[in-house]
């Protein structure tokens, strides 16, 4: 597939070509980078296309009606997709998210997850089923999914006020449907529902203390995410960060919080749980999320790679690179060639930007070419 140029930015840049006659490695379930972080967590885009046009991801000046999207003989088919899955699972990949774009646009997604779905580990044991949508879909979708065998759902709402949430996702889709989709997951019996809350200091601020609200007491856990410097299209500054500790602050002076463990090591979200009269957490309250990858990176025990939607291999959010598997697999390797270059392109990684951004002058940060948050997501 040759790359093509558009106007401003081309997220597709940076095809690296999988490895080939290295000695080989055996799946062992321990895969080991250079920084000894293990790869447990596979993000597996499905789709470039997102019927939202949020301006911190897919701002529609770029993604316009003439951009090129990938065609579908270029994405990964349904099985390509298992077939690489079952041998990440070999090299310890407990975890897999599907993204965008928007999942929920790739037609007949459920039979993907069904796939997946019925692969469990060496041990036999069942494996952690997610994804992360802008809940436009979920109340036509929540319940096949489930059945297909879902686990789990992440949600990204901006805020509840209709106009600021209209603005934001920049084409007109009111906020009450979204709410209605979450609503639709819960009933479908999806567990440990999430909502994703992007915070940009100039847009939605306002919106922390009413989604606190909304949400605390329902089971939705609420998670705060600091403006990220994603991709090239997104006008970027540091200035419209907030930082976690400020969400937090605004948040313990009307709700009262109290720091909770992590719930799994890697864990992009700190938590915090709402206190009940005691001071102590209350579990019928709920707790939120904060993820501060600006303020404070969480790269030193990252086990995430990312697949996106036509092969590629991304060892980090912030990549400006990926490693082709799709050629590898359209040309006849067999898995033991496929997963030996797994293990080397997970072997050399020692990626850690959100650990160096500090260290960078502005100019740097806001100019570095890297990968589009839509192409491999979040």
């Amino acid at each position: 597939m040759v790359d093509r140029v558009i106007p401003v930015v081309e997220q597709r840049y940076g095809v690296l070509q999988a490895p080939l006659n290295t000695a080989h490695i055996a799946p062992t379930g321990q895969l080991l980078d250079q920084r000894a972080r293990a790869l447990r967590d596979l993000r597996i885009s499905v789709t470039d296309r997102c019927n939202f046009r949020c301006a911190y991801c897919m701002p529609k000046e770029v993604f316009d009606k003439a951009y090129p999207y990938l065609p579908h003989k270029a994405l990964l088919s349904f099985e390509e997709i298992t077939r690489l899955a079952r041998l990440f699972i070999a090299h310890g990949v407990r975890k897999f998210r599907l993204t965008g774009g928007e999942p929920l646009l790739r037609k007949d997604l459920d039979q993907l997850i069904a796939q997946l779905a019925a692969l469990c580990t060496p041990e036999g044991q069942e494996l952690d089923i997610t994804l992360t949508t802008n809940g436009s879909l979920l109340r036509r979708k929540a319940q096949l999914l489930k059945n297909a065998g879902l686990k789990r759902v992440t949600v990204s709402l901006d805020g509840l006020d209709d106009a600021t949430f209209r603005r934001m996702n920049d084409v007109d889709f009111p906020v009450a449907d979204v709410l209605d989709g979450i609503e639709a997951a819960r009933e479908a019996g999806l567990q440990d529902i999430k909502v994703n809350m992007v915070v940009k200091r100039s847009t939605n601020v306002d919106q922390i203390l009413p989604m606190a609200r909304h949400f605390r007491g329902t089971g939705v856990t609420l998670r705060f995410i600091e403006y990220m410097d994603v991709g090239a299209t997104n006008g970027w500054c540091m200035d419209e960060v907030l930082p976690s500790a400020e969400v937090l602050q605004l948040i313990h002076a009307e709700m009262p919080l109290v720091q909770l463990e992590p719930s799994a090591p890697g864990e992009t979200a700190k938590r915090w749980g709402y206190a009940g009269a005691d001071g102590k957490h209350d579990p019928a309250l709920g707790e939120i999320g904060v993820i501060s990858s600006v303020t404070q990176a969480f790269c030193g025990d990252c086990n995430r790679a990312r697949l996106s939607t036509e092969g590629r291999l991304y060892l980090c959010l912030f990549a400006d690179q990926g490693w082709d598997l799709r050629d590898l697999l359209r040309n006849g390797a067999d898995d033991a060639t496929i997963s030996n270059a797994m293990a080397h392109i997970w072997g050399q990684r020692n990626d850690r930007y959100s650990e160096i951004r500090a260290s960078l002058p502005p100019e740097a940060a806001q100019g570095r070419k890297r990968v589009e948050m839509s192409y491999i997501g979040g």
